[in-house]
């Protein structure tokens, strides 16, 4: 957003969803923990979760199309199975040969989105930068998606899960933007549609979405639950295409089908109906 810095964005999104998630968990009647062990679980969620990896989306978006950055996200699973291998306590969880040749084909299609613009351009190109800066978020998101798992089996709630880490992520971040971005000069030219889309950011594509995202890391597991992303390119790339006037290269869509077809052999269910 052209209008907001990268943090500020980052701040309206995690508060006002920490606003709506704690209204959401007195309407249900749920406790919120505040013993130190939780609360700092919280804060490790909130930072890996939250205020590092949406900053670096932010800022990679202002460089790559929304199309590209979709794609990029949709590394997610691959991340999370690696992870989960590495610190997960689950024997579902560890790399197969399976699930190794899809991570394979991921990176592939990752290589070759990034090649042509490395090639031409180096490593210092802002696009370049801007899609490894999403390839970042990406790796945050699967270490993210493992250890809330590990809460998730200590009973905690999904929806009290996604109300810490917003709001640990919150208190972590106002001080920084109050001396960095120093909002009060500049939130009075903000647009009107700027501010609805950080309330749309906040309420729907966080609040609503973690409670969802969480209960589904509970019953599915972090592999399976981080698959969701999936689904986010070809929205992506619609919307960028309606709203936005971008356009999808043959090189991204060619990356989008090596990165599909590694999480498809990840989750291994498509495999069974060709035995």
């Amino acid at each position: 957003m052209k209008e907001l810095p990268v943090l500020t964005v980052v701040l309206g999104r995690v508060s006002l969803a920490a606003f709506a998630l704690f209204f959401y968990l007195r309407l249900r009647g749920h406790h919120f923990p505040t013993d130190l062990p939780t609360l700092k679980a919280f804060a490790v969620i909130g930072l890996v979760n939250n205020l590092i990896p949406f900053s670096l989306i932010v800022f990679g978006q202002t460089h790559i199309s929304s199309g590209l950055a979709s794609i990029l996200n949709a590394t997610t699973p691959l991340f999370a199975a690696l992870v989960a291998h590495v610190i997960g306590n689950e024997a579902s969880e560890k790399l197969t040969i399976r699930r190794i040749v899809g991570i394979l084909l991921g990176i592939a299609g990752v290589a070759i989105m990034l090649g042509p613009d490395i090639g031409t351009y180096g490593l210092s190109s802002m696009a370049v930068l801007g899609q490894l800066a999403v390839l970042g978020a990406t790796f945050l998101y699967g270490f993210g998606v493992v250890y809330v798992r590990r809460l998730s089996q200590q009973g905690i709630e999904p929806a009290v899960s996604a109300t810490g880490q917003v709001a640990a992520t919150t208190i972590m971040l106002l001080p920084i933007v109050l001396i960095v971005d120093q909002p009060w000069t500049f939130i009075a030219s903000v647009s009107n549609s700027v501010l609805l889309a950080v309330g749309g950011l906040a309420f729907f594509s966080t609040a609503v979405a973690y409670i969802l995202y969480f209960h589904l890391i509970k019953t599915a597991g972090s592999t399976n639950a981080s698959l969701v992303t999936l689904l986010i390119p070809a929205s992506a790339i619609i919307m960028g295409y309606l709203f936005l006037g971008e356009s999808i290269s043959l090189i991204a869509l060619t990356g989008m089908g090596c990165i599909a077809m590694g999480l498809l052999v990840i989750d291994g269910r498509l495999l069974k109906y060709f035995k």
